[in-house]
């Protein structure tokens, strides 16, 4: 099993889609196993996009990220973070195939619905980021004795 770390930007929170993220992910058998709403202050936000600080893009970003709220969550499952980044789509919707989160209802690159980790680093870091181990709840879908075992 791996988890990965997967966000609703202010978007994807402001257009009413948290539940068909959700709906989306638990359709294909995901667990999530922590989940919080909140809105990002400046210093969460430069830590968790720490790599693109001195980029163009960096600084409208962070006034985009912290402009609403987001939902943070925590999904498990196998090979989840491949799993969810082809669930997710391109970064830019135009590119973004029909049928991904952002291919069916994002906007531009700056309102792409969701952010999720690219990788097990990254994933572990941002996790990190916005948990506490306590934040985890361990539990298991019906289904799983079938799915996993």
């Amino acid at each position: 099993m791996q988890t990965t770390f997967l966000m609703v930007k202010p978007d994807g929170v402001q257009r009413g889609l948290v539940g068909e993220v959700i709906s989306r992910l638990e359709d294909r058998g995901l667990r999530i196993t922590a989940l919080k709403m909140m809105t990002l202050d400046r210093e969460t936000a430069e830590e968790h996009y720490a790599e693109h600080q001195g980029k163009d893009f960096y600084s409208p970003l962070l006034d985009y990220i912290t402009s609403g709220p987001v939902v943070a969550m925590a999904v498990e499952g196998r090979s989840v973070i491949s799993m969810v980044r082809t669930m997710v789509g391109k970064t830019d919707p135009q590119e973004a195939s029909p049928g991904t989160i952002r291919g069916d209802y994002g906007i531009d690159i700056g309102r792409n619905i969701v952010h999720a980790a690219d990788s097990e680093e990254s994933a572990e870091r941002e996790l990190d980021i916005f948990f506490e181990p306590s934040d985890y709840q361990d539990h298991r879908r019906v289904e799983e004795d079938w799915i996993y075992e």
